[in-house]
């Protein structure tokens, strides 16, 4: 036997939650043939050095569900070793599509996912109905990594029931029936599963709940029926869980869930996040704890967590932007970066911009899941408020912020804001924690990753072009969370929570280990030199719409399939990847 590829000398991270061993890797014909002694000779060796050897990270939370359709490079992911993608979350997606149906799912992607309806416009040809049509499109682009797609309860209850899901109708007997029907259809192609959202922050672009959000329990355990029909499949859901309603909201929300569970013979994996909103920070417990309850009946409640705080960065090269309801600022908001900022050096516009009140903020102003007011009141908010270097700090502490550092400098925490925003040429962040920071740490993460049900995503990839860019997250949990002194990690379980874990989850046999006879998706990492950088605005979505990237140090080779997708921290080019579907 000869290899396409050997990897000689790596320490061997399986995806098992196991120690890692020194040893070798052949790979032919894109799959592993040999761990350990690989003695056989190679076509290509590649000398890890004592380098990680992992599995490639699958990503179970993306929202792709446009990008994927126009994008094969996937630079969002490869960089950072994810090499199989999963998309369709929360709800949200775009298939299937009712004739004449379009602008309602543009509305629904533009607002909760901050995509921009003219990048949707232009970037795709919305040439599909069905859910089956909409994985055929995708099937049909080369691509760097494997994706994967789940359906989404808005877009069916669009596809069902038209402007009555949009009105938040109650859905009759034959709409569950219909829905039911383009469920199976969906199931039968592919879909790894069904996804649903319940979040009042979720809102169109309009401003308008999602079409999901007030889905009664009928509807939802209806839908969750038909996976008992086929093999592995999972669900995915997020809900406030009636905080709204008080403590006593959470137990009829989580009866749906278990409604769900029981019907469709599936687990469900859950958005798990520490909210910020009065009465909602006991949320993440309640759920962890009845995840450990009812597991010994067989329901299986699971937990998608993120690494890291979640947030929203405010700059000058992003959707949000702190200055922007500043009559001074408005005035110049139209000009290129560069001379806007040539414009606030200039002494004579900061002291005016300093002495303006803030105005309201015009009406197409962002209408992603935050509260904007921090835009109109710096000073209260200053606190939360954190500079981001250009090696980010996702865990400072208190005396970092900006209302801190204002305070020791005798500074305004507007004019801290204002020359923080300026530096670096203008491409500095301010980053906001929203989730997961209550204590003004990241002691609650800690808790929820050491949950057994636990495995990490809410990576968001191909979503939140200007807000956010949490796709980092894998590159950041290795980082971080083996180094960090209180409640570290080791890496190979790190590892394992974001391959053999999620594997296990979505039933991919395939894929996930360093194991003979499995896909050669692959990651050989030099950890020591592991790290992220700020995020960075690029022009290059349809329309020339802007996202952000963050670029990763570190990943000395990323496979997928055994072909290499990503070299010493840059793209090959390569398009070895594919639509996986679900087995039937």
């Amino acid at each position: 036997m000869s290899y396409d590829l050997k990897i000689t000398g790596g320490l061997l991270f399986t995806g098992d939650d196991t120690a890692p061993k020194y040893g070798n890797l052949g790979i032919r014909d894109g799959l592993i043939v040999a761990v350990g002694d690989a003695p056989a000779p190679a076509k290509r060796v590649i000398d890890a050095d004592g380098a990680a050897v992992t599995p490639g990270f699958i990503d179970p939370h993306t929202h792709y569900d446009a990008q994927a359709l126009w994008d094969g490079a996937m630079l969002t992911s490869i960089c950072h070793g994810v090499t199989t993608a999963m998309m369709g979350n929360c709800g949200v997606g775009f298939a299937p599509l009712a004739e004449g149906g379009k602008d309602a799912v543009i509305g629904l992607m533009a607002g909760v996912e901050d995509i921009p309806a003219d990048v949707l416009e232009i970037g795709l040809k919305w040439d599909w109905r069905s859910f089956p049509d909409y994985l055929d499109r995708l099937a049909e682009v080369p691509r760097a990594i494997d994706i994967g797609a789940q359906l989404p309860h808005d877009a069916l209850r669009l596809c069902a029931m038209g402007a009555r899901a949009q009105n938040h109708e109650m859905a009759t007997p034959q709409d569950i029936e219909r829905m039911r029907a383009l469920a199976r259809e969906a199931l039968q192609a592919g879909a790894f599963g069904f996804t649903f959202g319940r979040v009042n922050g979720h809102r169109t672009a309009a401003g308008d709940h999602t079409p999901s959000y007030s889905a009664g329990a009928d509807e939802l355990i209806g839908i969750a029926s038909v996976l008992a029909e086929f093999p592995h499949r999972v669900i995915q859901g997020v809900s406030d869980m009636g905080y709204l309603d008080g403590p006593e909201g959470f137990d009829p929300e989580f009866a749906i869930l278990e409604g769900m569970m029981a019907a469709s013979g599936r687990s469900i994996s859950f958005n798990l996040l520490q909210r910020p909103e009065p009465g909602a920070d006991r949320i993440w417990r309640q759920l962890m704890d009845k995840a450990t309850e009812i597991a010994p009946s067989g329901h299986m409640l699971r937990f998608q967590s993120a690494p890291h705080a979640g947030g929203v960065f405010f700059g000058l090269t992003g959707s949000a932007n702190l200055l922007a309801s500043y009559p001074s600022y408005r005035a110049i908001a139209h000009l290129p970066l560069d001379e806007r900022v040539a414009a606030m050096r200039d002494p004579a516009f900061r002291h005016r911009l300093l002495a303006e009140k803030p105005a309201l903020l015009p009406s197409d102003a962002p209408r992603f899941a935050m509260p904007y007011q921090v835009i109109c009141d710096i000073e209260a908010t200053a606190d939360k408020l954190f500079a981001l270097e250009r090696k980010p700090n996702y865990e400072p502490a208190p005396a970092d912020s900006i209302g801190a550092r204002a305070r020791a400098a005798g500074k305004s925490a507007l004019a801290m804001t204002y020359d923080a925003m300026i530096e670096d040429d203008g491409h500095n962040l301010i980053f906001m924690p929203k989730f997961n920071y209550n204590s003004g740490n990241l002691d609650a993460l800690y808790e929820m990753m050491r949950h057994p049900h636990t495995f990490l995503g809410l990576g968001d990839a191909g979503a939140h072009m200007g807000y956010i860019a949490d796709m980092s997250y894998s590159s950041f949990a290795l980082q971080f969370w083996p180094k960090r002194k209180a409640g570290g990690f080791t890496h190979h379980r790190i590892v394992h929570l974001l391959t053999g874990a999620v594997a296990d989850h979505f039933g991919m046999k395939d894929r996930g280990r360093l194991k003979a006879g499995l896909r050669a998706d692959v990651n050989v990492i030099d950890l020591d030199r592991l790290s992220i950088d700020r995020p960075r605005p690029v022009n290059d979505l349809p329309s020339g719409g802007r996202r952000y990237l963050q670029d990763a140090h570190g990943y000395e080779l990323v496979m997928t399939a055994g072909t290499p997708v990503l070299e010493k921290d840059e793209a090959t080019g390569a398009k070895p990847g594919k639509l996986i579907r679900a087995a039937v």
